[in-house]
């Protein structure tokens, strides 16, 4: 049986275990393969397609959800999209089970898939011994003799098949509860829209790499030097410390001089697990991406802009596109263009947007409305609509982390705008929201240290509210209402210009 299932994992075949499990219908993918540009400004490919992904529907009420990003290959990301579900949604989880329960079988769920993961590539890692111990030592593959070529390039291929790793970001909902496991550097964030006209959005989990103080007080534990590991950035070629897979650098780092003082693998696949984060109510949505995406935004605007135009991107397409699988690729689309856009301008950050990595995006509404039902399509952001910041503090209430975040965040919002009630706000620095405003209007900038702030006439009313028609009837002379009352402004002008005039025709 384990050979069976072993070969079942390996195959290219398009069966899987979960082939029976229905596909969740409340979501929606969208992708971009990587890109590298030439002189010339247009981009090739530098590799297939390496991200994955799983959206499906259990039993019970039960969603499960993932993005995963690949390097060296795709076989780590299909083998763990295969197995991780199986794990998962073959009546291991149960409506009795408990925050702690859930929580303990994903931690289970990612333990088997690295192992199995490792077990799987056991006949090429001992094919692999036995091609090595018939080369010379120390030779390179290209100075070997004709007769050598052969072996040489089967090693090559073989080395293929053990290396290359991948990194997860899974979305679990259970019970009407939203938990979050995360491996490595995908991401995800979720926007609630309260009944009080406010929206609190949230990144769930840390980045997985050398930038995280967790992470480098992990690796000082097991000996390790912090500062030395955060100057070097990569790891074995990639910037996460937790992956699944990459057999060469989690087994062979006591030849690495960066880890040879590790008293353990300091690369390990255990995820940072938050939740259950209860949806009872909820009316917004959760976004998963690797991290090609959000990394691609930071390249062209700067890190600190990277999630607050992507949750304004996603918004403002939540109101155009009439399904999420439009509303997410159309938000990939936008990022690819930016990032073009960026380079081909030949400004200060147009080196930082050489090439992107493969881009996944998946969006899981909370009744979240779809389809212009409430926005204005010539105000958004894709056509030309301004971008408000808010800060939005980082907030993880599962987790021991010591460290935190800011990110900057905007939604256009769904509610009439009326002057005099937005035009200055700060956001609390423990609960981060938006005020939502109509999406035919400009969002007002807010953040956490500071007031932005407007001045007005009368009695705040400079905004007419246009009630529950878009559409206003002209009266009979063929006039329709003005949008903007100038009456006060009106009153003004004329009371200077009669001073004006008194004073120039004076006695």
């Amino acid at each position: 049986m384990a050979v069976q299932r072993r070969r079942l994992m390996q195959t290219d075949q398009p069966q899987s275990w979960t082939d029976d499990v229905p596909l969740c219908r409340l979501c929606g993918v969208g992708s971009a393969v990587n890109c590298v540009y030439g002189a010339d400004g247009k981009g090739v490919a530098e590799h297939p397609y390496e991200d994955g992904y799983m959206r499906f529907q259990g039993e019970n009420g039960c969603f499960l959800y993932g993005v995963f990003n690949g390097y060296d290959g795709s076989h780590v990301v299909n083998f763990m999209s295969q197995r991780l579900s199986a794990e998962l949604l073959l009546g291991q989880l149960n409506a009795s089970h408990s925050d702690a329960d859930v929580r303990r079988v994903l931690l289970q769920a990612f333990d088997v898939v690295e192992k199995s993961f490792l077990e799987s590539i056991d006949d090429a890692l001992a094919e692999r011994a036995n091609l090595l111990s018939q080369l010379p030592e120390g030779v390179p593959f290209h100075q070997l003799p004709q007769q050598l070529q052969q072996i040489a390039e089967r090693v090559s291929v073989v080395e293929q098949e053990v290396s290359g790793g991948a990194t997860a970001v899974v979305a679990l909902i259970l019970n009407n509860k939203l938990y979050i496991a995360n491996v490595g550097t995908n991401r995800a964030l979720i926007c609630k829209s309260s009944s009080d006209g406010q929206n609190q959005v949230t990144q769930i989990g840390m980045d997985h790499t050398a930038e995280n103080e967790d992470e480098l007080f992990r690796l000082a534990q097991l000996g390790l030097d912090g500062a030395r590991i955060k100057q070097a950035g990569l790891i074995g070629g990639q910037n996460s410390t937790r992956r699944i897979g990459d057999y060469r650098v989690k087994y062979g780092y006591s030849d690495m001089d960066l880890f040879s003082a590790s008293k353990s693998k300091p690369i390990i696949a255990e995820p940072e697990i938050h939740g259950g984060h209860s949806l009872d109510g909820v009316t917004g949505f959760l976004l998963l991406m690797s991290d090609g995406l959000y990394k691609a935004l930071e390249a062209a605007h700067g890190p600190e802009q990277a999630n607050q135009e992507l949750v304004a991107t996603v918004a403002a397409e939540c109101a155009q596109q009439t399904s999420l699988d439009a509303v997410a690729q159309a938000v990939v689309e936008r990022v690819c263009r930016l990032h073009h856009d960026t380079f081909a301008s030949g400004r200060e950050r147009a080196k930082e947007c050489q090439r992107h990595e493969d881009m996944t995006l998946l969006i899981r509404s909370f009744n979240y409305p779809l389809g212009g039902e409430a926005c204005d399509p010539a105000l958004t952001p894709t056509q030309g609509g301004r971008l408000y910041p808010v800060s939005v503090p980082y907030s993880n209430n599962q987790s021991t982390s010591k460290t935190s975040v800011t990110l900057s965040l905007v939604m256009p919002s769904q509610g009439p705008m009326m002057n005099g009630s937005n035009t200055s706000s700060t956001v609390d620095e423990t609960t981060p929201t938006l005020t939502n405003q109509s999406p035919t209007a400009t969002l007002q900038s807010t953040n956490t240290h500071t007031q932005s702030s407007s001045s007005s006439s009368g009695d705040g009313s400079l905004f007419r509210h246009r009630g529950g028609s878009l559409a206003l009837q002209p009266d009979e002379n063929g006039r329709v209402e003005p949008y903007v009352d100038f009456t006060s402004f009106y009153r003004l002008w004329s009371r200077e210009h009669q001073d004006s005039a008194a004073t120039t025709l004076g006695p």
